[in-house]
């Protein structure tokens, strides 16, 4: 039987060949997001509206991701007021902070510095990656998990369709694993996720916990720390989300990989410390594999991936 072709859409490919989630999270612990209602352009970051562009720059001074949200189905309603989120996802230190704007002009003075701005929100958020300017994948089966979560779940108070922490969000990274979404404030990326498993990893984070299943890694990490982070989750059943401590990875010597898209030159093996708050302690190996040609979004030629995977764990303690 022949094999995925170009011509199909990037998840379908990935999904064909399974393609590891783990480890493709990207690396950003602070974000900004802010609830915009009209048409996202492929890149938030280069914004027509000024107001826009000009809190993508701060943002950017700030070390903090934009992402813009909606609500799933909500139609545009001149001059309400919008929702801003602050989010911190950093181990030991998750926490989303909520604000409100009446016009773009308001941005100017969201406080991007502040670590504690914003009225605490303790409810878990799912946001769900519906830019269809980025990908097809995106914007169709992003929106299709949105609308399935949005009837899945009850409404949460009179006048409310779904979940309050239900969002749409642009562009999270990795169209090939769509439909993917964003958890906070534990900061957990998921991939190829269908109703059931997208309302329980956003119900995981409201008890401090962390569903493995179809995780991509946490975004306060890096790659090779998320692989690990989650190699140790499954095989000890560890769920809650300050269970772990995950170490900088540290190259393994004299062992390297040949150049592959994703992996440098040189770049090879790496050993990660784990250590879990009762003391036990491991010591994770993570390489880089060589995959097969696929495209990395829909209606992009074919590249070679190379996704990292967990081959090894030694406990030390």
């Amino acid at each position: 039987m022949a094999g995925p072709t170009h011509d199909r859409r990037c998840s379908a490919v990935s999904a064909g060949h399974g393609e590891p989630l783990a480890g493709t999270a990207f690396v950003d612990s602070r974000l900004l997001c802010v609830e915009h209602l009209g048409p996202w352009p492929r890149s938030v970051d280069r914004h027509p509206d000024p107001a826009l562009a000009a809190l993508a720059e701060r943002a950017r001074a700030a070390g903090r991701r934009l992402l813009l949200i909606r609500r799933p189905g909500r139609r545009p309603v001149p001059d309400s007021e919008r929702t801003v989120l602050l989010a911190d996802t950093a181990p030991g230190a998750v926490r989303v902070g909520a604000l409100r704007v009446r016009g773009p002009e308001e941005l100017a003075d969201v406080p991007l510095d502040d670590a504690g701005a914003g009225a605490p929100v303790d409810a878990p958020m799912l946001l769900v990656c519906t830019h269809g300017t980025r990908d097809l994948c995106c914007a169709v089966e992003g929106r299709a998990l949105a609308g399935a979560v949005l009837a899945a779940e009850p409404e949460d108070r009179p006048g409310r369709r779904g979940p309050a922490g239900l969002w749409e969000c642009s562009h999270l990274g990795g169209h090939r694993f769509a439909p993917t979404a964003l958890v906070l404030p534990t900061g957990y990326l998921y991939g190829r996720l269908d109703a059931a498993s997208a309302v329980a990893a956003r119900k995981a984070a409201g008890k401090g916990e962390v569903e493995t299943a179809l995780c991509r890694g946490r975004i306060a990490l890096e790659p090779a720390g998320q692989v690990a982070e989650l190699r140790i989750r499954e095989a000890e059943g560890l769920r809650d989300t300050d269970a772990l401590e995950i170490g900088p990875a540290v190259p393994v010597p004299g062992r390297a990989s040949p150049a592959a898209p994703g992996v440098t030159s040189g770049e090879g093996p790496l050993d990660v410390p784990v250590r879990a708050s009762d003391g036990r302690r491991w010591l994770v190996r993570v390489v880089p594999s060589v995959g097969a040609a696929r495209p990395l979004s829909c209606g992009a030629g074919l590249a070679r991936v190379s996704p990292l995977v967990a081959t090894a764990v030694r406990v030390l303690a």
